[in-house]
């Protein structure tokens, strides 16, 4: 077993809020290190927004499809003395992403240099070499940004100074998209490699050029998905937890975190069941986590507000549907841009409606594993980022059907010919399902907005500043939003947690 085990632990007792991807590779490391861990989750199963639905024998996954550092999860499994490929098995995605446009061409961004090259060279001959100085740049993003600040928390101002100079030299008050139009020419691929802060809830034209990283960890890593989809990841690291002595509890929601003489000192049910806990950790969002679990404290009450006028990430709107036939000609991850991007992300993130267009994620993962479906159909889902209800109160219990059937028109006109009639189930998750089904504030989909003033230290941090036992993990604190974000925050949550608990 893991070293971590021979650390005198005293069995003390964690709760860990919240069953996402976050909270189980929280829980892992803390019952790895030998403290007694109780995960609760409100669903009815585990994932958080990687649940999954089925419906008439198709798997459809809710939330995030995208794995870009699998040495992420095996750490988390060694950590607990075990190999990931006994619980699940990772298949390589290829190409990463065909990004499309409305004038027909398209790029397929592929792990392999010469294949890009060529691809580049055909949109914009002075880009390969424009491409060339973005991915270098890109790496030593990562070098300082994700493998050497990534899981590690930022408690004090103190952490945010000794940054400070890696930061400035590397420009993070610039913008992805500026940063990238400072290499590329051609308008479609600065749109092809600055679209990926979209896949954590940031603005490309607002988000930190830091987050230009995400390139060069997919470079790094490849792109991977999970035999039998994302749920099966899910399930194989609960069954690592409860293997090593971890607790789970479904269809738990969590009433209040209790407090006394300022420390958390129990989780109690809405169903009235109680948990002591020598430390609590929320994998919650966090403005609910606050106001909604100690929202009868002066502390949660007070932080709450302080939240709450802060800059919130884009909300989604998704559609998940099954066809009878396979389409094997749609890329396992197709990002289809509309016929505007500046402005339609700019009425997304800051728009008082409904965009009259949109720009669409599609997911088609029976390309990489037909097991999703039944024989020789397919399981879809397309998602088109929205704004939060914050922003734009749009009745979406009325107009999420309206909004269905535009996108679905749209995919049957340029992606997937006789879409209606191959059509055998339909589903849709809205802005509202965000809040209620998981408590985001404001829908959010993927928590605060990842501007540099709302990074770091000045993220929500890993440990609560007036609450000594009370922990955050997830989204919504430091690194960020996407699965090595949350993974990574999971391990800088449970470096605090296991020091504390043994101090």
């Amino acid at each position: 077993m893991s070293a971590a085990l021979d650390i005198d632990a005293k069995q003390r007792q964690a709760v860990v809020i919240g069953a996402g991807f976050g909270g189980i590779a929280l829980a892992i490391r803390l019952q790895a290190a030998g403290i007694q861990t109780v995960l609760v989750e409100k669903r009815d199963k585990p994932g958080g927004r990687a649940y999954v639905y089925e419906d008439a024998g198709y798997v459809f996954d809710a939330g995030p499809t995208v794995i870009t550092d699998p040495t992420a999860l095996d750490e988390l499994f060694a950590a607990a003395g075990r190999k990931m490929a006994d619980y699940v098995t990772l298949l390589p995605v290829s190409p990463f992403y065909r990004l499309c446009w409305e004038d027909g061409r398209f790029f397929d961004y592929v792990n392999d240099q010469a294949k890009l090259d060529r691809q580049i060279e055909a949109f914009e001959p002075a880009d390969v070499d424009g491409y060339r100085r973005f991915l270098a740049y890109s790496r030593e993003v990562f070098r300082e940004g994700y493998e050497k600040l990534g899981t590690v928390p930022f408690l004090s101002f103190r952490d945010m100074i000794r940054a400070g100079p890696q930061l400035a030299r590397l420009q993070a008050w610039r913008s992805v998209y500026s940063k990238v139009g400072e290499f590329l020419r051609d308008e479609q691929l600065r749109q092809t490699f600055s679209f990926h802060s979209l896949l954590v809830g940031g603005n490309p034209f607002a988000t930190s050029s830091i987050y230009a990283l995400i390139h060069a960890l997919e470079r790094q890593w490849g792109v991977w998905f999970a035999k039998g989809g994302t749920g099966a990841l899910v399930r194989g690291l609960v069954r690592l937890f409860t293997d090593i002595g971890g607790r789970i509890e479904l269809s738990a929601e969590v009433a209040e975190i209790e407090m006394a003489g300022g420390r958390a000192r129990a989780v109690r049910l809405k169903d009235g069941r109680r948990f002591a806990a020598d430390m609590v950790a929320s994998n919650a969002d966090v403005v609910h986590t606050y106001g909604g679990l100690l929202g009868s404290s002066d502390r949660g009450a007070s932080e709450a507000r302080r939240l709450k006028k802060k800059r919130f990430s884009m909300s989604l709107f998704v559609i998940y549907f099954g066809l009878k036939t396979h389409r094997p000609d749609i890329r396992h991850h197709t990002v289809c841009f509309g016929a505007r991007y500046r402005e339609l992300i700019s009425e997304i993130f800051n728009g008082s409606d409904l965009p009259g267009d949109f720009s669409l994620y599609l997911h088609n993962p029976c390309v990489t594993d037909p097991s999703l479906a039944p024989a020789g159909a397919g399981a879809f889902y397309v998602l088109s980022p929205v704004p939060h209800l914050g922003h734009a109160e749009i009745d979406w219990q009325s107009e999420g059907p309206r909004y269905r059937d535009r996108i679905l028109d749209y995919l049957e006109q340029r992606y997937i010919p006789g879409l209606r009639a191959d059509l055998v189930t339909c589903r849709i998750f809205t802005p509202i399902d965000f809040r209620d089904e998981l408590n985001s504030h404001l829908g959010s989909a993927f928590s605060l907005d990842p501007v540099l003033t709302q990074s770091a230290w000045f993220r929500p941090h890993n440990r609560d500043d007036k609450i000594a036992n009370l922990y955050f993990v997830g989204a919504g604190t430091h690194p960020g939003a996407g699965v090595p974000g949350v993974v990574g925050s999971a391990k800088a949550t449970a470096g605090l947690m296991i020091a504390d608990g043994v101090g």
